[in-house]
């Protein structure tokens, strides 16, 4: 699996379904704007039924419930993150991003544009909140 880079500041969740997809961003953005799911909804970035329908769209079956993160062992070997969680206005708010693990390591794929690598192993850095397994 490899990272797909956002194109819109608030595009993680597009991204990271994207990459879960192999497929480019703007494929994964075509997709969900005909779902009726754009970057720029705040709701994307605050609720969990947007990726969801998008996962489900791009024929990925996500659990359907979210996970507390206790710690990265315990992780499922492919799962969408919240991290950098905050409240915004009262309301809680995340960046999307993708574990992955393999027998041979476990990287975080991160849609950020900014980022030097988007491929990132400093997991002491990642504070993730909750997670969603994503079934293979």
């Amino acid at each position: 699996m490899k990272p797909v880079i956002q194109q819109e500041k608030t595009g993680c969740a597009i991204a990271s379904s994207a990459a879960i997809a192999g497929i480019s961003y703007t494929k994964a953005k075509k997709i969900a704007n005909e779902l009726g799911i754009v970057a720029s909804d705040p709701a994307l970035w605050s609720e969990t039924n947007y990726i969801r329908r998008l996962l489900k769209k791009l024929g990925i079956k996500a659990a359907n419930k979210a996970t507390s993160f206790k710690n990265w062992s315990s992780l499922p070997d492919i799962a969408l993150l919240s991290i950098k969680w905050h409240l915004e206005n009262g309301k809680p708010c995340w960046h999307w991003v993708v574990f992955v693990r393999d027998k041979n390591s476990a990287v975080v794929l991160d849609s950020k544009k900014s980022l030097a690598t988007n491929i990132r192993t400093d997991f002491g850095r990642i504070k993730p909140r909750w997670y969603i397994k994503i079934y293979p």
